[in-house]
C-alpha cells in the first residue's frame, strides 16, 4: 500500500509482488486464478497514485491487508480509502492476524461483498471486514 509518483510506479509494484507479506501470500493463493466466485483480482496493482493489495477492476472492489504499522497511519488509509471511494471503488480492510486466524471468514465476508450491490458508505470510510 504505497503512493508513489513518476517512472518508478511499476518498478515498486513489481517489487511488492516479488516481496508480499505472509498474508498477503495466503489471500492471494485464495483470490488468484478466479477461484472466489469467477471475480479475477490482481495483486499489487497501480491505480491512481496508489498501489492497491488486491483489486477487481469489474466490481470496483479493492481489498486491503494492513499490518501494524496501519495503526500509526489510519490518517493515510484514510485519505487512500476516501480516494477510491470517489472513483467509485468499494474497499474492504483486514488485518494481517485476521487472515491468519480466520482466512474462511475473511474469504466469506469478500464473497458475499462481491456478490451484492455496494451499499453507500459515509464520507471518507473504508470498510472493515
Amino acid at each position: 500500500m504505497s503512493k508513489v509518483t513518476g517512472k518508478s510506479f511499476k518498478v515498486i509494484a513489481r517489487n511488492l509482488r516479488k516481496n508480499s507479506t505472509e498474508a498477503e501470500k495466503i489471500l492471494w493463493q485464495r483470490l488468484r486464478n478466479r477461484q472466489l466466485e469467477g471475480f479475477k483480482f490482481r495483486r499489487q496493482q497501480a491505480v491512481g497514485r496508489y498501489i492497491v493489495d488486491f483489486i477487481n477492476f469489474e466490481r470496483k472492489f479493492v481489498i486491503e491487508l494492513d499490518g501494524g504499522q496501519h495503526a500509526i497511519e489510519k490518517d493515510k488509509d484514510r485519505e487512500r480509502d476516501r480516494w477510491f471511494q470517489a472513483q467509485g471503488f468499494e474497499v474492504l480492510r483486514y488485518w494481517n492476524n485476521e487472515v491468519f486466524e480466520n482466512l474462511e471468514g475473511v474469504l466469506e465476508v469478500i464473497r458475499e461483498r462481491l456478490l451484492s450491490p455496494p451499499p453507500p458508505l459515509p464520507p471518507g470510510e473504508g470498510r472493515r471486514g
